[in-house]
């Protein structure tokens, strides 16, 4: 289950693995396996997270644990014609958007 993020620019990789309930070394692996995943890295090697990049890994989130594909299956299906990445992160902003306001309804209740 997919945790919740404050609204923020950056996001360290703790932030995010919790987010995504997974460990730090995955999304380091996921990095080196996905190029669309690109962290900023600062000098000292701290990698801090853009919500574009968190929107990115949770796509692929969504298709490796979700979906059940292997890393080269997801790798296909995020290069396929048949599935737009504007498409999916607009889908998932949206998800994310009504996510938020149902815990919000469900508080004032």
């Amino acid at each position: 289950m997919l945790g919740s993020l404050p609204e923020k620019k950056y996001y360290s990789i703790s932030e995010v693995a919790a987010h995504f309930n997974v460990n730090k070394s995955l999304l380091r692996y996921w990095e080196k396996e996905f190029n669309e995943i690109k962290p900023m890295i600062k000098s000292s090697g701290i990698r801090k997270y853009t919500n574009e990049n968190i929107e990115i890994i949770s796509v692929i989130y969504s298709l490796l644990k979700k979906d059940g594909l292997t890393i080269q299956g997801a790798k296909k299906r995020l290069k396929s014609k048949d599935v737009s990445k504007e498409e999916n992160l607009s889908i998932l902003k949206k998800l994310n958007k009504i996510k938020e306001e149902l815990k919000t309804l469900k508080k004032s209740l």
